[in-house]
Protein backbone atom coordinates (compact mmCIF):
# COMPACT_ATOMS: atom_id res chain seq x y z
CA UNK A 1 0.00 0.00 0.00
CA UNK A 2 1.29 3.66 -1.01
CA UNK A 3 2.72 5.31 1.90
CA UNK A 4 1.30 8.83 2.79
CA UNK A 5 3.90 11.68 3.60
CA UNK A 6 1.72 14.30 5.23
CA UNK A 7 3.67 17.44 4.11
CA UNK A 8 4.58 20.45 6.81
CA UNK A 9 5.43 23.37 5.33
CA UNK A 10 7.59 25.94 7.88
CA UNK A 11 8.05 29.39 7.45
CA UNK A 12 8.96 32.44 10.53
CA UNK A 13 8.25 29.05 12.80
CA UNK A 14 4.89 28.69 11.42
CA UNK A 15 2.84 25.85 9.65
CA UNK A 16 2.11 27.26 5.74
CA UNK A 17 -0.54 25.78 5.35
CA UNK A 18 -3.61 25.54 8.26
CA UNK A 19 -6.19 22.72 8.34
CA UNK A 20 -9.40 23.38 7.16
CA UNK A 21 -11.51 21.92 10.49
CA UNK A 22 -15.71 21.63 10.15
CA UNK A 23 -17.16 25.31 11.11
CA UNK A 24 -16.44 25.36 14.64
CA UNK A 25 -13.30 23.68 15.31
CA UNK A 26 -11.08 26.54 14.09
CA UNK A 27 -9.58 26.83 17.74
CA UNK A 28 -8.44 23.44 17.24
CA UNK A 29 -5.89 23.84 14.72
CA UNK A 30 -2.61 25.37 15.56
CA UNK A 31 0.00 27.36 13.14
CA UNK A 32 2.60 25.70 15.64
CA UNK A 33 4.68 23.04 13.36
CA UNK A 34 4.84 21.04 16.44
CA UNK A 35 1.35 20.68 17.45
CA UNK A 36 0.48 19.96 13.35
CA UNK A 37 3.05 17.22 13.69
CA UNK A 38 1.31 15.67 16.70
CA UNK A 39 -2.21 16.12 14.76
CA UNK A 40 -1.01 14.52 12.01
CA UNK A 41 0.14 11.27 14.07
CA UNK A 42 -3.05 11.43 15.76
CA UNK A 43 -4.63 10.53 12.15
CA UNK A 44 -2.31 7.18 12.02
CA UNK A 45 0.34 8.95 9.84
CA UNK A 46 3.68 6.69 10.20
CA UNK A 47 5.83 9.46 8.94
CA UNK A 48 6.37 13.36 8.22
CA UNK A 49 7.73 15.54 5.14
CA UNK A 50 8.89 18.60 6.34
CA UNK A 51 10.11 21.78 4.65
CA UNK A 52 11.85 24.67 5.95
CA UNK A 53 10.95 27.02 3.42
CA UNK A 54 13.43 30.01 5.05
CA UNK A 55 16.31 27.46 4.59
CA UNK A 56 15.57 27.15 0.88
CA UNK A 57 15.71 30.81 0.35
CA UNK A 58 19.15 30.92 2.78
CA UNK A 59 20.99 27.64 2.03
CA UNK A 60 20.78 26.94 5.27
CA UNK A 61 19.09 25.44 7.94
CA UNK A 62 16.99 28.28 9.36
CA UNK A 63 14.32 26.49 11.65
CA UNK A 64 16.30 24.60 13.59
CA UNK A 65 14.37 24.63 17.04
CA UNK A 66 11.38 23.77 15.21
CA UNK A 67 12.54 20.82 13.99
CA UNK A 68 14.32 19.61 17.18
CA UNK A 69 10.96 19.71 19.35
CA UNK A 70 9.01 17.98 16.10
CA UNK A 71 11.13 15.07 16.50
CA UNK A 72 10.87 15.16 20.28
CA UNK A 73 7.10 15.20 19.92
CA UNK A 74 5.98 12.28 17.60
CA UNK A 75 6.95 8.68 17.62
CA UNK A 76 7.48 8.46 14.06
CA UNK A 77 10.54 9.49 11.26
CA UNK A 78 11.19 12.88 9.90
CA UNK A 79 12.30 13.30 6.29
CA UNK A 80 13.07 16.72 6.00
CA UNK A 81 14.46 19.12 2.84
CA UNK A 82 15.14 22.86 2.54
CA UNK A 83 18.46 24.46 1.92
CA UNK A 84 20.62 21.70 2.71
CA UNK A 85 23.42 21.98 1.04
CA UNK A 86 26.60 21.27 3.39
CA UNK A 87 27.93 18.56 5.22
CA UNK A 88 27.76 20.02 7.99
CA UNK A 89 24.22 21.07 7.42
CA UNK A 90 23.10 17.48 6.65
CA UNK A 91 24.48 15.72 9.57
CA UNK A 92 23.55 18.83 12.07
CA UNK A 93 20.13 18.00 10.77
CA UNK A 94 20.61 14.05 11.26
CA UNK A 95 22.21 14.89 14.55
CA UNK A 96 18.70 16.24 15.50
CA UNK A 97 17.15 12.84 14.86
CA UNK A 98 15.56 13.64 11.66
CA UNK A 99 15.55 10.47 9.53
CA UNK A 100 16.06 11.36 6.55
CA UNK A 101 17.06 14.43 4.43
CA UNK A 102 15.66 15.27 1.34
CA UNK A 103 18.86 16.62 -0.85
CA UNK A 104 17.88 18.86 -4.37
CA UNK A 105 20.08 22.13 -5.24
CA UNK A 106 23.22 19.84 -3.91
CA UNK A 107 22.82 16.58 -5.84
CA UNK A 108 22.97 19.16 -9.04
CA UNK A 109 26.00 21.44 -7.94
CA UNK A 110 27.91 19.00 -5.44
CA UNK A 111 27.23 15.36 -6.75
CA UNK A 112 30.54 14.41 -4.81
CA UNK A 113 28.77 15.69 -1.88
CA UNK A 114 26.36 12.95 -1.93
CA UNK A 115 28.48 10.23 -2.83
CA UNK A 116 30.12 11.27 0.30
CA UNK A 117 27.00 11.47 2.61
CA UNK A 118 25.20 8.23 1.19
CA UNK A 119 28.64 6.00 2.24
CA UNK A 120 28.91 7.56 5.90
CA UNK A 121 25.26 7.79 6.94
CA UNK A 122 23.57 4.41 4.88
CA UNK A 123 21.34 4.93 1.85
CA UNK A 124 18.41 5.15 4.16
CA UNK A 125 19.55 8.03 5.29
CA UNK A 126 19.28 10.36 1.99
CA UNK A 127 17.27 10.96 -0.77
CA UNK A 128 17.50 13.06 -3.92
CA UNK A 129 14.57 15.69 -4.41
CA UNK A 130 14.17 16.45 -7.86
CA UNK A 131 11.67 18.65 -9.10
CA UNK A 132 11.00 19.29 -13.32
CA UNK A 133 9.84 22.17 -14.95
CA UNK A 134 9.50 21.71 -18.25
CA UNK A 135 11.15 18.65 -18.69
CA UNK A 136 14.25 20.06 -16.92
CA UNK A 137 15.54 19.63 -12.76
CA UNK A 138 14.84 22.90 -11.36
CA UNK A 139 17.25 23.75 -8.12
CA UNK A 140 16.94 26.56 -5.09
CA UNK A 141 13.29 26.05 -4.93
CA UNK A 142 12.48 26.81 -8.56
CA UNK A 143 14.67 29.73 -8.76
CA UNK A 144 17.36 28.49 -11.43
CA UNK A 145 16.86 25.88 -14.65
CA UNK A 146 18.88 23.75 -15.52
CA UNK A 147 19.56 21.85 -18.58
CA UNK A 148 19.13 18.46 -16.99
CA UNK A 149 16.53 16.05 -17.20
CA UNK A 150 15.31 14.32 -14.52
CA UNK A 151 16.17 10.92 -15.67
CA UNK A 152 19.60 11.61 -16.12
CA UNK A 153 20.00 13.06 -12.90
CA UNK A 154 17.98 10.15 -11.53
CA UNK A 155 20.72 7.63 -13.04
CA UNK A 156 23.84 10.04 -12.22
CA UNK A 157 22.44 9.77 -8.69
CA UNK A 158 21.78 6.08 -8.23
CA UNK A 159 25.41 5.24 -9.51
CA UNK A 160 26.71 7.24 -6.49
CA UNK A 161 24.87 4.65 -4.34
CA UNK A 162 20.88 6.48 -3.86
CA UNK A 163 18.37 4.19 -3.35
CA UNK A 164 15.49 6.58 -2.79
CA UNK A 165 14.20 9.36 -5.43
CA UNK A 166 11.55 11.94 -4.85
CA UNK A 167 9.70 13.22 -7.78
CA UNK A 168 7.72 16.40 -8.31
CA UNK A 169 6.75 18.93 -10.85
CA UNK A 170 6.14 22.65 -10.91
CA UNK A 171 4.02 24.36 -13.64
CA UNK A 172 4.31 28.11 -13.59
CA UNK A 173 6.03 28.55 -10.63
CA UNK A 174 3.54 26.14 -8.42
CA UNK A 175 3.47 22.65 -7.99
CA UNK A 176 1.83 20.51 -10.88
CA UNK A 177 -2.42 19.65 -9.89
CA UNK A 178 -1.91 16.37 -12.54
CA UNK A 179 0.14 13.47 -11.09
CA UNK A 180 3.00 12.76 -13.65
CA UNK A 181 2.14 8.84 -13.94
CA UNK A 182 4.13 8.07 -16.85
CA UNK A 183 7.19 10.07 -15.72
CA UNK A 184 7.21 8.60 -12.00
CA UNK A 185 7.08 4.86 -14.10
CA UNK A 186 9.87 5.55 -15.97
CA UNK A 187 11.87 6.75 -12.92
CA UNK A 188 11.37 3.51 -11.27
CA UNK A 189 12.00 1.25 -13.97
CA UNK A 190 15.04 2.67 -15.43
CA UNK A 191 16.53 3.68 -12.18
CA UNK A 192 15.85 0.64 -10.37
CA UNK A 193 15.50 2.74 -6.89
CA UNK A 194 12.01 3.34 -4.97
CA UNK A 195 10.06 6.56 -5.83
CA UNK A 196 8.39 9.20 -3.64
CA UNK A 197 5.71 11.32 -5.62
CA UNK A 198 5.90 14.98 -4.51
CA UNK A 199 2.86 16.14 -5.03
CA UNK A 200 0.18 15.38 -7.92
CA UNK A 201 -2.48 13.40 -5.59
CA UNK A 202 -5.34 15.51 -5.19
CA UNK A 203 -8.04 13.09 -4.29
CA UNK A 204 -8.51 9.14 -3.49
CA UNK A 205 -8.61 8.60 -6.93
CA UNK A 206 -4.96 10.14 -7.81
CA UNK A 207 -3.92 7.75 -4.86
CA UNK A 208 -5.79 4.69 -6.43
CA UNK A 209 -4.04 5.41 -9.48
CA UNK A 210 -0.86 6.18 -8.07
CA UNK A 211 -1.49 2.61 -6.23
CA UNK A 212 -0.80 1.21 -10.08
CA UNK A 213 2.19 2.06 -9.82
CA UNK A 214 3.82 0.60 -6.48
CA UNK A 215 4.40 -3.12 -8.44
CA UNK A 216 7.21 -0.60 -10.44
CA UNK A 217 8.96 0.98 -6.59
CA UNK A 218 6.76 3.99 -6.76
CA UNK A 219 6.10 3.65 -3.02
CA UNK A 220 5.29 6.72 -1.25
CA UNK A 221 3.64 9.63 -1.79
CA UNK A 222 4.49 13.23 -0.35
CA UNK A 223 0.83 15.17 0.08
CA UNK A 224 0.15 18.78 1.35
CA UNK A 225 -3.11 20.94 0.50
CA UNK A 226 -5.44 18.12 -0.55
CA UNK A 227 -4.62 17.06 3.36
CA UNK A 228 -5.35 20.18 4.78
CA UNK A 229 -8.39 21.05 2.71
CA UNK A 230 -10.20 17.94 3.57
CA UNK A 231 -10.41 15.86 0.24
CA UNK A 232 -10.20 12.62 1.54
CA UNK A 233 -13.70 10.56 2.91
CA UNK A 234 -12.09 9.26 5.94
CA UNK A 235 -11.05 13.12 7.23
CA UNK A 236 -14.99 14.16 7.97
CA UNK A 237 -14.66 11.78 10.89
CA UNK A 238 -11.32 12.96 12.16
CA UNK A 239 -12.57 16.43 12.07
CA UNK A 240 -15.51 15.75 14.45
CA UNK A 241 -13.01 13.26 16.63
CA UNK A 242 -10.57 16.77 17.13
CA UNK A 243 -13.73 18.81 17.80
CA UNK A 244 -14.44 17.06 20.87
CA UNK A 245 -10.86 17.07 22.08
CA UNK A 246 -9.05 19.28 24.71
CA UNK A 247 -6.11 18.46 24.48
CA UNK A 248 -4.00 17.88 21.23
CA UNK A 249 -0.64 17.06 23.55
CA UNK A 250 1.73 13.83 22.51
CA UNK A 251 0.45 12.02 25.11
CA UNK A 252 -3.69 12.01 24.51
CA UNK A 253 -2.64 11.79 20.15
CA UNK A 254 -0.41 8.94 20.32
Amino acid sequence: MILIYPAIEISHNCCVEIVHGIPGSEHVYSVDPVQLAVMWRGENAKTLHVVDLDGIAEGRIVNEDVIRRMVKAVDIPIQMGGGLRTYDEIKRVLDLGVYRVSIATAAVEQPGLVERLVKEFGTRKIDIAIISEGGKVSIKGGAKATEITPLDLALQMTRLGVSRILYGEREDGLHDKALPYDTLKELAIKTGVRITARGGVSNYKDLMRLQELEKYGVDSVVVGKPLYENHFPCQALWRLNELALTDLGPTRRI
